[in-house]
């Protein structure tokens, strides 16, 4: 076997064998997003609720969920909204380089 085989292998191992509780050495890092305020974000933003949504990829229902607190962002999201949050336009210039 290659010597990226048994790296990834043995990474996979490691992982596995945390996940399950064990103690391997390896560091994790946690980093916890703030709560968003995902309405006064998406108003710094100056977008509808439609297009807001079509700009970071989630359902309109989805959106409003998070706006009225009826649901919260998970991970990615948060990450996502907390990134808006410091520069409203992200979101459009990294899409405008894409094309």
């Amino acid at each position: 076997m290659s010597d990226a085989y048994q790296s990834i292998k043995k990474g996979l191992e490691d992982a596995l064998a945390y996940a399950n509780g064990a103690a391997i050495g390896a560091r994790v890092h946690q980093i916890e997003a703030p709560e968003p305020n995902v309405a006064a974000i998406r108003a710094s933003a100056g977008l509808s609720q439609a297009d807001f949504a079509r700009s970071i990829g989630v359902a309109v229902g989805t959106l409003r969920g998070w706006e009225q607190g009826r649901r919260k962002p998970d991970g990615p999201a948060r990450v996502l909204l907390a990134l808006i949050e410091k520069r409203p336009n992200i979101v459009q210039e990294a899409l405008t380089t894409l094309r």
